[in-house]
């Protein structure tokens, strides 16, 4: 029986544990902070659960348009009745949170999965040393997993103090809306917390270094968002970059570097992440770093050095809680004999929870315009689709890519309210190189979002016949 060790609890550490302990080894997982990591603890679980109750608020403010007005006639419209507790809504979500680290614990339990709580570190490819409150054990490991995450980084010029100058770990400290919050970072972490409390109805200043939120999106869906983001009256600041923050008692001050100030009650800083590879002997016992200090793997997620793989955000390969997951099986099947295929990020399907959510799977727009891929396309406002009317949804669209021979689908983008549940009808098209023909043709409910979708298909049929 192999003896598995994992460091690290997260997506792509318990899975592994998963697969390892199916297929029959001997499997220790080691964690410092709970199972789930950091995905479940302070990342994605909490911060879905609050854009899910932003969400909500978005709803009843725009409950007129649906004709839904309040049953109090001393009130003018809905949300005069509804009041943001955001110490309740900080409770329960950190409650999900725990709730879920607490299953996942008991399930590895249920596996047979040993559970120690403290820090792994390696002593070689073939021993690992897991600290804990009680003292140091030394383990025996034929197969080592590296799932360590990541953390906030941090300016020294802005340092988080965990009250006012806070990192997205420490928003759930908060018991009472912030007056106005200043988002430094127009990424991923930025847009979804600044729409997230934008919509709870704080006055937001999004602090952006480009020329439009979410730089790393398709440039059309994050033009869709920035005109949403400031229809709804929050204050986007592009091409400005954040230099310090300080604090003078109850305010935040921050000063951009050029020598402009913004003034606010909270800042959040979400300016990216460092991986928490320092102090596990990894280069010391052949594990090769990247310059950030990622870890270097392959489609395998093996490392460098025999016997040990890497899972996760500390890999850099992309920053996805599902991608880590896989990431984590992969390593097990391969180590433990299994049948088993390299990692494909060509049908690695991502979504950001912004209002309305963006979706993408497949190749890119960017792809596209650098023209090292040719393809045909066909966009659909979702202002044309019947469901979104009902539901008075106007703001997104359905982009489709596809080969111009075959008509495959090799790619597509939804911005919509349940993109997240929207792609994975793309994503199977992509994976089982599906055509615009098939997806077509088969059959949608009537009036879904999901129509759109069959539409893309039959738009893009009939570009090719027309030779266009």
């Amino acid at each position: 029986m192999a003896n598995v060790v994992i460091i690290g609890g997260g997506p792509g550490g318990y899975e592994a544990a998963m697969v390892a302990a199916q297929l029959g080894g001997s499997v220790t997982l080691i964690e410092d902070e709970g199972m789930g990591g950091s995905a479940v603890l302070t990342d994605v679980v909490p911060s879905k659960s609050l854009i899910a109750t932003a969400e909500v608020m978005t709803r009843v403010r725009h409950s007129r348009e649906l004709g839904l007005v309040p049953a109090d006639p001393s009130l003018s419209e809905l949300r005069q009745a509804v009041r943001v507790d955001l110490a309740g809504i900080n409770e329960r979500l950190l409650g999900l949170a725990a709730a879920q680290s607490h299953d996942i614990a008991e399930s590895l339990t249920r596996q047979g999965v040993r559970l120690i709580h403290g820090r792994g570190r390696l002593l070689g490819t073939d021993r690992v040393l897991a600290a804990t409150s009680s003292g140091d054990e030394q383990l025996p490991s034929d197969i080592t997993l590296i799932s360590v995450g990541t953390r906030p980084r941090e300016l020294a010029e802005a340092k988080p103090d965990g009250e006012r100058i806070l990192t997205w770990k420490q928003l759930y400290n908060l018991t009472e809306l912030p007056e106005r919050l200043i988002v430094v970072g127009s990424g991923v972490t930025g847009a979804e917390f600044a729409g997230a409390y934008n919509q709870l109805g704080v006055d937001v200043v999004l602090v952006s270094s480009r020329d439009q939120v979410l730089p790393s999106e398709d440039p059309d869906a994050a033009k869709v968002i920035q005109e949403v983001f400031e229809s709804s009256g929050m204050t986007i600041m592009s091409r400005s970059r954040a230099q310090s923050a300080r604090r003078e008692g109850e305010r935040v001050i921050l000063t951009l570097a050029d020598g402009r100030t913004v003034e606010g009650s909270h800042l959040l800083m979400a300016v990216g992440s460092i991986p928490n590879t320092d102090d596990l002997g990894l280069a010391e016992h052949g594990v090769s770093l990247k310059p950030s200090g990622h870890i270097e793997v392959d489609r395998m997620s093996r490392t460098t050095a025999r016997g040990v793989y890497a899972a996760g955000d500390c890999t850099g390969v992309f920053p996805l809680a599902s991608v880590a997951a896989m990431q984590g099986r992969i390593a097990m099947w391969h180590a433990l004999g299994d049948a088993v295929q390299p990692l494909d990020l060509r049908s690695i399907a991502s979504n950001v929870f912004t209002a309305p959510e963006i979706a993408t799977v497949g190749i890119t727009q960017q792809q596209i315009d650098s023209g090292r891929l040719a393809v045909r396309r066909v966009t659909l406002p979702l202002a044309g689709n019947a469901r979104a009317k009902m539901q008075g949804h106007y703001d997104g669209f359905v982009k489709l890519f596809c080969l111009p021979t075959t008509g495959i689908i090799v790619g597509g983008v939804v911005v919509a309210p349940g993109a997240s549940e929207l792609i994975y009808s793309l994503s199977l098209c992509v994976s089982a190189r599906l055509t615009v023909d098939q997806a077509a043709r088969a059959f949608t409910v009537f009036p879904s979002l999901s129509g759109s979708i069959s539409e893309a298909g039959r738009q893009l049929h009939s570009v090719e016949d027309a030779g266009l």
